[in-house]
């Protein structure tokens, strides 16, 4: 069973690798859930399943002919009905419970086990479409400065302590200075908060450094850049960002250097 199953959540990221397989005539089965399906999955294959009935999906991912799945985009917490519990969810459920109130990490941990006990794979996003990973390096016209790289290692310091509370994978470094810390809000909201910051509190420019949670597994969830990133880090005063190497997706890397350039920025792809 060579198909794939995209477990779809929103953004670009579940699109790009259904038309990359498509391009290659790999075949595909668009998986969305019943209250957040996504608005393109018509073009394909696809299933809308419940999260409390995990067996119907693993029918329909067998029936496909699909042997693996991958989780792409941002799901948020879904409002679980018991009613509707199949018998493989009633057995995971309070497992589930306890591992989210741990955090999102020991909850996909949860889940992930299930499918796997299913007899599915589980692949990262990086793995199912290779463009998604940026090589070592600087691509951009602007490159980070002597005060980048010492604000990138203090970012890092810090998310190394956050990590392990599955607070977040961002941090936005000044100066030395942490102006704010990626939560449940998202990178979005981090990047406003620090646009609204009073210039008075920020000593040099800053940047942003994107990383996985040291404790979190590297096939869900990586942290990820793309486009709007750029536009979001120039409206709030920022250098640039950094990401690690071969641990961070970059959506439409072509798009996302065009854009940094536009607006002088760096993306550092720290090995």
């Amino acid at each position: 069973m060579n198909g794939l199953g995209i477990i779809a959540g929103k953004g670009a990221l579940p699109r790009l690798i259904a038309r990359d397989r498509a391009a290659q005539n790999k075949p595909t089965l668009i998986i969305d859930f019943q209250g957040i399906e996504v608005d393109w999955a018509d073009e394909f294959d696809r299933y809308t399943a419940r999260f409390e009935q995990p067996e119907a999906l693993f029918e329909a991912l067998r029936n496909a002919g699909c042997g693996s799945v991958v989780m792409a985009g941002a799901m948020q917490r879904p409002a679980l009905d018991p009613a509707q519990f199949d018998q493989t969810f009633a057995g995971i459920a309070p497992l589930l419970m306890e591992a989210l109130r741990a955090g999102d990490d020991a909850a996909l941990k949860v889940v992930l086990e299930m499918f796997e006990a299913a007899g599915f794979g589980v692949i990262g996003a990086q793995d199912a479409l290779a463009s998604l990973s940026l090589e070592p390096g600087c691509p951009t016209i602007a490159q980070p400065t002597d005060y980048d790289r010492a604000d990138a290692e203090r970012a890092l310091k810090i998310l190394a302590v956050t990590g392990p509370l599955d607070v977040g994978q961002g941090a936005v470094v000044a100066g030395g200075l942490c102006l704010g810390l990626e939560t449940l809000q998202g990178t979005s909201a981090l990047l406003d908060f620090v646009k609204a910051t009073d210039s008075a509190l920020r000593p040099a420019r800053g940047l942003l450094v994107k990383a996985p949670k040291s404790q979190q597994d590297q096939r869900v969830d990586l942290p990820s850049i793309g486009p709007d990133t750029m536009d979001q880090l120039a409206a709030a005063h920022l250098s640039g960002v950094v990401i690690q190497a071969g641990a961070a997706l970059v959506i439409d890397q072509e798009e996302v250097i065009r854009r940094a350039d536009k607006h002088g920025l760096f993306v550092w792809s720290k090995a």
